[in-house]
């Protein structure tokens, strides 16, 4: 049986893609762990009837930001290698050779409105032309209080009796 005989680019892109194909596995697998888990207890764990106990409040967000993360993540790793691979078939279609000439303008319909584009050629989804106002520079903080911190409000002691009153009726 002969050996293939791999260049050291081929080596390192065998690599890179046995790598990314583990992390990809990995992610993925702690994705579906996660999901079933917080199935599981929706499912078979008995929750107040009103509302969550504020322990499983904080396990559920816990779990709701590292889903997130773990999505996120597998987004990015699978994104690059998806843009790595169609900028390889662009930039392979592409010949140096070749002269790229200019889109040519499309006539339009005299009762066709033009579609307007922001910058960058994306569409503008500002119809009304709204603009933010202008930020107002000249605003500055209020004061601090000028109160001393031991200041006790001088009511305070007419709504203690009201309280001890009204407990005395009931």
């Amino acid at each position: 049986m002969k050996i293939p005989d791999y260049t050291v680019t081929e080596i390192i892109q065998l690599i890179e893609a046995i790598v990314w194909g583990f992390v990809v596995l990995v992610v993925t697998l702690i994705l579906a762990g996660i999901v079933a888990f917080m199935l599981y207890s929706l499912a078979y764990v008995t929750q107040p009837l009103k509302s969550m106990a504020p322990m499983d409040q904080a396990f559920a967000k816990m779990l709701n930001d590292i889903v997130l993360l773990v999505v996120g993540g597998i987004g990015g790793v699978m994104s690059r290698k998806g843009v790595s691979a169609v900028a390889e078939k662009i930039a392979s279609s592409l010949t140096p050779s070749a002269p790229t000439s200019p889109p040519q303008p499309q006539a339009v319909a005299p009762s066709a409105t033009p579609v307007t584009t922001a910058a960058g050629g994306m569409f503008d989804f500002n119809f009304n032309g709204f603009k933010n106002p202008e930020l107002d520079e000249e605003w500055r903080a209020p004061p601090p209080p000028t109160t001393p911190e031991d200041h006790l409000d001088p009511s305070r002691e007419d709504i203690a009796h009201e309280r001890a009153a009204a407990k005395g009726e009931s």
